[in-house]
């Protein structure tokens, strides 16, 4: 594995663990930082897909734009779609004022993010 793919892949976790940990905290939770971070795990990931396929994708925080790059290395990506729609939005929907996320959204953007995980770091060749 090449030094940039391990940055990404290190990034991706870093943001999961973010996400979990905030989940778990005893008071004070930040369920907008959740639903960010969960967002920001399933970019990385996408992103180090596209490099380790050598696949140039541009600075973007949409799913579905780096989703349409994966569809041509692997149809299976299809099946993923609904979820990348669902977590697309968290990426701004709670980063500024007007709207807060519930922990309903933030369990809801977890699940999301860990079947995408999985789904993911399978593609890469990756242990769970």
């Amino acid at each position: 594995m090449n030094e940039e793919l391990a940055e990404w892949i290190s990034k991706a976790e870093g943001d999961y663990m973010v996400a979990k940990r905030e989940m778990r905290a005893r008071r004070d939770n930040n369920y907008d930082a959740v639903c960010f971070h969960c967002q920001q795990s399933v970019e990385k990931y996408l992103k180090a897909y596209l490099h380790k396929n050598g696949i140039d994708f541009p600075k973007t925080h949409n799913l579905i734009e780096l989703h349409e790059l994966c569809l041509p290395l692997d149809g299976s990506f299809e099946i993923q779609r609904d979820l990348l729609l669902e977590l697309n939005q968290y990426g701004v929907r709670y980063r500024y004022p007007g709207l807060t996320a519930e922990k309903d959204d933030a369990k809801l953007a977890l699940n999301r993010a860990k079947t995408l995980r999985s789904f993911l770091r399978m593609k890469l060749g990756l242990n769970e």
